[in-house]
């Protein structure tokens, strides 16, 4: 187990990324204890996290970032997400519609996936902004927006 304070870049601690109401409810344990998960949050925090705080320049913190298995299977999710891994993070900036905050890593921050999730045109502040970063030097470089039935490219 890492320490909970653990500064993973400027703005973000482990505790952030570890944290899930979902597993606090059901008892689970959603604790990082693999170094390499730990090395995967430190380098999403890095390139994706940082870069997204410093532009807008408003404090937020993930709504969800590392998933255990379990809470991962809880949640409906499957075992090959990245979330599993310390690769993923779902994020929401207060006063940022999600679509410009999808649309603004996409263009500034080197990312292998980013999902407009359930993201409505008719409210800005609707679903949430999925990206995943990987030390892997090939990138999927995929922008996708999912409505709950379909994926399509934005």
């Amino acid at each position: 187990m890492f320490n909970p304070e653990t500064k993973l870049s400027k703005h973000f601690k482990l505790k952030e990324l570890e944290k899930s109401h979902t597993a606090q409810r059901n008892s689970i344990d959603n604790r990082v204890k693999d170094k390499i998960i730990l090395d995967n949050l430190v380098v999403l925090c890095e390139n994706v996290l940082e870069p997204i705080r410093t532009n807008f320049n408003i404090p937020f913190s993930p709504n969800s970032g590392y998933r255990s298995l379990e809470l991962n299977r809880l949640l409906g999710s499957k075992d090959t997400s990245q979330h599993v891994k310390g690769e993923a993070v779902d994020i929401e900036i207060p006063t940022i519609s999600n679509r410009d905050l999808a649309e603004w890593t996409k263009r500034n921050c080197d990312f292998d996936n980013i999902i407009l999730e359930f993201y409505d045109e008719d409210d800005p502040q609707s679903g949430w902004v999925h990206v995943s970063y990987t030390k892997s030097t090939v990138r999927r470089k995929q922008t996708l927006m999912y409505n709950g039935r379909e994926y399509k490219h934005f």
